[in-house]
This record gives structure tokens, C-alpha cells and sequence, in this order.
């Protein structure tokens, strides 16, 4: 590789890089639904590691929303979320700092030569907000992001991202140089889909929960000298135990 010799870090958002915040899902999905805030009740499972339009449609039927009125609502919901995200940016600033070290291990990967981007069921509205609110942009290149706008499938987006890779940077993505570091039992299952390594962060869920799910490593925190550490050996020797 020209570009990023050293690798490809994708990034999760919610739960990784800043504290997961249902608030914006639910007055964007109150919006689109014409229902109360409070009447908002998301399903107990598939909201996080999942796509904001397939949360946002289960939902929507949790709510009380036919089905079918609820696939409807998608274009008002993404309308929705992006007004909400823009209206919300003072308070998202004050409510979703992002997690210590995040800034740092961003930084410090760049200098080391990473290429670096996000996997996230954000819209990209949404997300492009919260990134750059959260001061964590500069050295994420969105260029090559995949986004829960461009496939309601999480599953779909590592092909997204391996395609605007080579777009931009003129050749094939190499799977075997590549790490997705997320937070979510679903971030480890696509990552593992696409050929990916993965690293976990146990700001959710606890480190024995995470192990069970087989990531190629799990850490503590965001500590920049650790994440750095567990990247480079991860793409250079192929995997290691599932500790940090």
C-alpha cells in the first residue's frame, strides 16, 4: 500500500469512539412517526450494532406503527435525524464527549501511517455531525466510510468501504490489513464476515461477555499507547489472544 502502508483502521462510532445516546433516534423517529417522545419504545434487542433505519423501522412497529407505515416513514426519518443532529450540536457537544484516548489513538495512528475511517449504522448525516462536533474528524477519512445510509444491512457495509477504498486509493483493499475496533457483539460478527480483524472496547459491555464473542482482542479503554500497540500487532502477526 501507497497510502496507509501500515494498514486500515475502521472505526465504529456510537459506544467506541463517543457514548452510545438514543435521544436523537428517538426525537428524529417521534418526527417521522408523528408520535409523542414518550410514546418512542425500542425493541429489547437490534438497536445497538444495528443500521439507524432498521432500528428505526422495529421501532416504529414497537411504538404501535403498522409495518407498512412504518417502511413508509424511512424518507421522513431521514430527513428527521439530520435536522435533529443539526439543531442538537450544542447539546450533543455537552451530552456525548468522546471516550478518553479516542482524539489520541485517532492521532496517533494517523502518525503512523493508518489509514482510518468509520463503519457505523449512522446515516452519514448523523454521524458526520457527531464526528466532527466531537472533534474526532481530522484524520478519519469519510471519503471511504460505510454508513447505515448506504445499506440497511450492517452486514453489507464492509463491502462498501473496500469498494471506496480502491476508488480512492487505487488498489484493492487487502483484508488481512484491516481492523474494525467497536464495542458490540454485532461489530465483531461483521467484521469477522468481512475478513476483518477485530478489536473490541469494553465501554458497554463487560470483558468476559466480549471474550465470548471471539474478537481477536479486547481492551479496557481507548489508552492510545495500548490501542496503537494492538493494532500494529494484530496486522503484523495475524491475531493474538483475546486480552489487552
Amino acid at each position: 500500500m501507497n497510502h496507509g502502508s501500515a494498514g486500515l483502521v475502521i472505526w465504529d462510532v456510537d459506544g467506541t469512539l463517543i457514548p452510545a445516546d438514543l435521544r436523537w433516534l428517538t426525537r428524529a423517529i417521534a418526527r417521522a412517526y408523528g408520535i409523542a417522545e414518550s410514546e418512542v419504545v425500542f425493541p429489547d434487542k437490534k438497536v445497538h450494532g444495528y443500521t439507524d433505519e432498521s432500528i428505526a423501522i422495529d421501532t416504529a412497529i414497537a411504538s404501535g406503527v403498522d409495518a407498512s407505515a412504518a417502511e413508509a416513514g424511512i424518507p421522513a426519518f431521514r430527513q428527521a435525524i439530520a435536522a435533529v443532529m443539526q439543531e442538537g450540536r450544542q447539546e450533543l457537544a455537552e451530552v456525548q464527549p468522546p471516550y478518553p484516548g479516542a482524539a489520541a489513538s485517532i492521532a496517533e495512528l494517523h502518525g503512523r501511517g493508518f489509514v482510518q475511517t468509520v463503519l457505523t449504522g449512522n446515516l452519514r448525516s448523523a454521524a458526520e455531525v457527531k464526528l466532527h462536533v466531537s472533534g474526532l474528524d481530522e484524520f478519519l477519512d469519510l471519503r471511504i466510510g460505510g454508513f447505515g445510509s448506504d445499506a440497511r444491512d450492517r452486514f453489507q457495509l464492509p463491502a462498501v468501504v473496500a469498494r471506496r477504498y480502491s476508488a480512492i486509493y487505487g488498489h484493492q483493499l487487502d483484508s488481512a490489513r484491516v481492523i474494525v475496533i467497536g464495542d458490540a457483539p454485532n461489530d465483531i460478527a461483521c467484521a469477522r464476515h468481512a475478513g476483518f480483524r477485530v478489536a473490541v472496547v469494553a465501554h458497554r459491555i463487560g470483558r468476559q461477555e466480549l471474550i465470548s464473542y471471539e474478537p481477536d482482542l479486547v481492551l479496557d479503554s481507548l489508552d492510545p499507547t495500548t490501542v496503537v500497540a494492538a493494532v500494529s500487532s494484530l496486522l503484523s502477526s495475524g491475531g493474538s489472544p483475546a486480552t489487552c
